[in-house]
């Protein structure tokens, strides 16, 4: 246990980069002042302090999925992304049967309420699926896939213990009632594996849909004569739209294009992370379905995409890396104060500030990631790294 750091170079909301004493108790910062503290750590000087990294969708990590009905499972994913920076998350489960998710939505409330502070913190739920549309099921099991439905919504709701964070859906498969009450119950909902027109993706924005998962990504895609959900996104300020910047799910060209529409304010980076994440190449399993990792990108068999390997904290790099113009501090954002923000969390996640919970990671230049500390309690540090 440490109680702060003492002249570190701390990320502070409206200011940017302030060399700055920040001191944290009872999992909440407590005070960000210059004067030194002989009892606080200092940092080397190529150090940085930013707010922990928020994951909003990932499914699993090193062998563990949030489909596996088990709280070993859950902890097991929570310490192992710690090593990427996050410090909190969305734990994502996927189209299965009613059980299965039923099963999968009950231990997850099991562990969302015992909140051990050995790893990242589980925020609440992504429900993916299976309110969805075949036509972009992605990796999604398709015999599983129902229309949307209000009714079963709330078993899943009441299953979870009110723990639903953000559905994704297709609005097109008789959406409306579902999102007006998601939207009255301070839920996300997610606008993914549909087929919607832009048209229907600016209505579903205005009954209350917030968000766009993994966009270009199983949706349907701009075209000059129907600008799909992926034209409807660009040109619906409201919406976030998350992005799975590993390089392979969207190039590079395609992410500038989405920052020229969206701006820096309205991307969210998240993983798609799967059981692979962590391991090396091999044969996983995603929602009942086998995954062949290769190269790090993981498919099925038939070759589409099914999730992804990718950490968050290379994501950060790989943002910076083919968009020069961001700064150092516009991408951390993306997987700080943007999904906060997406996620109504923002007013005690997402920034480094007096009262907000100590989720704090230390990095380089690079996002390279030294330390993670999620509510004061330090849940990652690297081997080499000495305090």
């Amino acid at each position: 246990m440490i109680k702060g750091f003492k002249e570190a170079n701390v990320y502070l909301p409206g200011q940017g980069i302030v060399k700055t004493s920040i001191t944290w108790k009872d999992g909440k910062i407590n005070e960000i002042k210059p004067e030194i503290s002989d009892d606080l750590v200092k940092l080397p000087d190529n150090l940085f302090v930013v707010p922990g990294f928020i994951d909003k969708h990932i499914h699993g990590a090193n062998n563990s999925d949030s489909m596996y009905p088990h709280f070993e499972d859950i902890l097991n994913i929570a310490k192992t992304i710690a090593s990427e920076g996050v410090t909190s998350f969305l734990a994502t489960t996927m189209t299965q049967s009613e059980e299965n998710i039923t099963n999968a939505l009950i231990a997850l409330r099991e562990y969302i309420e015992k909140d051990p502070k050995e790893g990242a913190q589980v925020l609440g739920i992504h429900l993916e699926g299976p309110f969805i549309n075949p036509k972009y099921k992605g990796a999604q099991l398709e015999s599983c896939i129902v229309k949307c439905d209000l009714e079963t919504f709330k078993r899943y709701e009441e299953a979870s213990g009110n723990h639903i964070m953000q559905v994704t859906l297709a609005y097109e498969q008789d959406g409306k009632e579902l999102v007006e009450y998601l939207a009255s119950k301070g839920i996300v909902a997610s606008l993914g594996h549909t087929n919607a027109t832009s048209a229907q993706v600016k209505e579903a924005a205005e009954k209350g849909a917030t968000s766009v998962t993994h966009v270009y990504n199983a949706m349907s895609p701009l075209h000059h004569r129907e600008a799909g959900v992926v034209g409807g996104a660009f040109v619906t300020d409201s919406l976030y739209c998350e992005l799975i910047a590993d390089l392979v799910h969207v190039c590079a060209d395609a992410i500038d294009i989405l920052f020229r529409c969206k701006g820096k304010d309205k991307v969210v980076l998240v993983t798609d992370g799967i059981e692979a994440k962590h391991l090396d190449d091999g044969v996983y399993s995603l929602g009942g379905q086998e995954v062949f990792v290769n190269n790090g990108v993981a498919r099925l068999q038939s070759g589409a995409l099914a999730g992804s390997t990718l950490k968050l904290n290379e994501g950060i790099r790989n943002i910076l890396s083919i968009l020069p113009r961001l700064s150092f501090t516009d991408a951390i954002d993306l997987a700080t104060i943007n999904p906060a923000r997406n996620l109504g969390v923002d007013h005690y996640k997402g920034m480094i500030k007096e009262g907000y919970d100590a989720d704090l990671v230390v990095i380089d230049k690079d996002i390279n990631v030294y330390m993670t500390i999620n509510r004061g309690n330090i849940i990652y540090k690297k081997d080499t790294f000495n305090l």
